[in-house]
């Protein structure tokens, strides 16, 4: 099969939460341990969809595979300002489909108007900042022991990539 991009849909609320449940089960990506209740997706992924909050999954036949989304800061004087997450199951890593997702996502913000996309990694996710990087995001600092999971503490990095608005070059 081939993996393809998508702007979410409905449809892809369950394999949507199947995916983020198991990337936050690996206890080193997410900052949270598990994905929460599926309802609660059936409830913010519409709300985004109608928003047009840019977010997308990758999709291989019918199954979600990963996804990529930004959300926009809803406090006015910071609306310019989006936050990145992002994960993909393991088997799929390492095939250029976490960039193709990041690169679709950006693209979008840029498009409706966002102009600060922030995200927080774990410091010793390199793979994961490796790609930041090399999306253009460049690291602001780093909050010691932001993290306590199964009583290791982990520091995050801070990750921005800032575009102007009137430069056509950018994503």
């Amino acid at each position: 099969m081939t993996v393809m991009i998508e702007r979410i849909r409905p449809e892809h609320v369950e394999g949507y939460h199947h995916v983020e449940d198991i990337v936050s089960r690996e206890r080193k990506y997410l900052s949270y341990l598990d994905a929460g209740p599926v309802a609660e997706y059936h409830d913010f992924v519409p709300k985004g969809i109608a928003k047009g909050h840019p977010r997308f999954v990758a999709v291989d036949g019918v199954t979600v595979i990963g996804w990529c989304q930004i959300i926009p800061n809803s406090i006015p004087v910071h609306a310019h300002n989006g936050y990145l997450g992002m994960g993909l199951l393991p088997e799929y890593r390492g095939r250029g489909i976490g960039r193709a997702l990041i690169e679709t996502t950006l693209a979008e913000a840029c498009r409706i108007g966002l102009a600060r996309i922030g995200l927080s990694a774990f410091a010793d996710n390199t793979r994961a900042i490796a790609l930041y990087e090399g999306a253009g995001f460049k690291r602001e600092g780093q909050l010691r022991d932001f993290a306590l999971i199964d009583g290791k503490y982990t520091d995050f990095i801070m990750i921005s990539l800032v575009f102007r608005l009137d430069d056509k070059s950018q994503p």
